[in-house]
């Protein structure tokens, strides 16, 4: 979740008790505490593909832009985040300066960080271009499999596209809701596959916790304006990860399966070119297993006059842990910070700026 901005809204008590300590709130003003903390997905593997178990945070190196950074919160496959102990007084090169400073009993808590922190958001993008006209029952069943095997989701988005994206269900929880949008797709029209991913990406990105985006596509993109790289770039600086399934289709064309390749690679997903039905499961439950196997890391970036493109390098530490191979997306672009002094809360508590 790169350059991702919390706001912590720390409502004086005279407002919460009514008007007889209202001069007492008067004397207390708002604290606003701006927080950049920086997601990672990391899947840790061996040489044949198997995922390593186990690790713990001090496994981890993470170095932004050179620079190394120190760990806020950790999670292994499906399990909650979890505050490490130096978070509780984080180092003060990593807090705010100047107006968003504020003294340390103003900081957010590692309990509320590491709580916000939990869960996962899977969005899945399915293609009804006209593309595919075949195998598109088929395909309906995969993805809908895919949706009842994940029950360790928090919550599951189906959007479809074709020149228009539609939101089919919107993130929900209710499994029933997401199998039924699946039903209902039909296929037609071209395909704008980049624009519907950065509409989806965006959606995924104002939400906290894992994120990841999975894309089945039967073809290559003939109706977008907007360039994958920038969708790969949004996609690196939001936190998301992208998962994309094709089908031969879209492996005939060297470069659809050339950028489908990096986009994922540059995220932290994975690319998969399905050769018929029997692939396509495989694949879904691939990334099902991707899913289920993740650390989820957090730090609050150090200090850094780079405000454009910074470079994220995790390692494993240690001599026995060399020989893993280490996934994740390679970097992100700091988001400009923008804050309307009008803009309330009503309720106490961490939420993402937006």
């Amino acid at each position: 979740m790169a350059g991702k901005l919390f706001r912590l809204i720390l409502i004086p008590l005279g407002l919460l008790l009514g008007n007889q300590t209202g001069v007492e709130a008067q004397k207390n003003p708002e604290f606003h505490v701006v927080v950049n903390m920086v997601q990672l997905n990391v899947a840790v593997t061996d040489k044949n593909g198997n995922y390593i178990t186990g690790l713990r945070p001090e496994d981890f190196d993470i170095t932004e832009d050179g620079i190394s950074e120190k760990m806020a919160t950790f999670a292994e496959g499906d399990g909650p985040a979890r505050s490490l102990s130096d978070l509780a007084e984080p180092d003060a090169s990593a807090t705010p300066s100047g107006d968003a400073a504020t003294k340390p009993s103003d900081r957010v808590t590692a309990q509320t960080l590491a709580s916000l922190l939990g869960g996962a958001n899977v969005f899945v993008l399915f293609d009804t271009s006209d593309y595919m006209y075949r195998g598109f029952v088929f395909a309906q069943d995969a993805i809908t499999e895919f949706v009842r095997s994940l029950e360790t989701a928090d919550k599951i988005a189906f959007y479809s596209y074709s020149r228009d994206l539609s939101r089919a269900a919107p993130l929900t929880s209710d499994r029933s809701q997401v199998v039924r949008a699946v039903r209902s797709t039909v296929a037609g029209d071209q395909a704008a596959l980049y624009n519907a991913l950065l509409l989806t990406l965006k959606d995924a990105a104002q939400n906290t916790g894992r994120k990841v985006v999975v894309v089945f596509s039967n073809g290559p993109d003939n109706s977008s304006v907007v360039p994958p790289e920038d969708v790969a770039e949004f996609a690196q600086s939001a936190g998301v990860s992208i998962y994309m399934i094709s089908t031969r289709e879209a492996q005939l064309e060297p470069l659809s399966t050339a950028v489908f390749d990096r986009m994922t690679a540059a995220t932290g997903g994975k690319a998969y070119f399905a050769k018929n039905w029997k692939d396509e499961h495989r694949a879904f439950a691939s990334i099902r297993d991707d899913l289920a196997h993740l650390y989820s890391l957090s730090y609050y970036p150090k200090p850094n006059t780079n405000t454009g493109w910074r470079a994220i390098t995790v390692r494993l530490v240690g001599d026995r842990l060399k020989k893993y191979n280490v996934r994740t997306r390679n970097g992100y672009r700091p988001r400009p910070f923008r804050f309307s002094s009008d803009e309330k809360s009503t309720v106490s508590g961490l939420v993402p700026y937006r």
